[in-house]
């Protein structure tokens, strides 16, 4: 995973997901308060009290199950698709952001059907791998406040 960022001048936020054997990148737009969550959790932020992804972590912990795996499942008309996969062999369908967001809590792997990254990836040509560089500079300097409504 690269990171989440606001792009613009949409002001959307979106979390850019890198294939870990190849040239592929994985844009997903998600909600500013997703963002938040991952930023949070790339940051390690720890709240004074557990916002919904760490209660969620605590809840799955607290019933003997853990998080083995997230995967991103399908994509339709530009929405994706996740599924969380438990060590108990439950599976749950879920966002993708909220998926992330829970999986970087819980150090489990994320993966990505192949079709998902053939439909929906873009390649990153060697030429603009500075860019993605400028944009692993920009994560290590955003805030979680940042993401916040109304924000510029």
């Amino acid at each position: 995973m690269v990171g989440v960022r606001v792009e613009m001048p949409s002001n959307n936020p979106l979390v850019l997901l890198r294939e870990t054997a190849g040239p592929r990148y994985l844009p997903i737009w998600i909600g500013a308060v997703e963002a938040t969550a991952i930023a949070f959790a790339q940051q390690g932020v720890v709240p004074p009290r557990p916002l919904t992804h760490d209660l969620l972590k605590d809840v799955v912990e607290a019933l003997g199950d853990e998080l083995s795996e997230v995967r991103i499942t399908d994509v339709k008309d530009h929405v994706f698709y996740a599924v969380l996969v438990f060590e108990s062999g439950t599976e749950v369908e879920a966002r993708p952001s909220d998926s992330i967001a829970l999986a970087l809590r819980t150090g489990a792997p994320i993966y990505c059907d192949d079709e998902v990254l053939t439909e929906s990836s873009v390649g990153v040509p060697d030429e603009e791998e500075a860019e993605v560089e400028k944009f692993r500079e920009f994560l290590d300097e955003i805030t979680p406040e940042d993401f916040e409504e109304g924000s510029s």
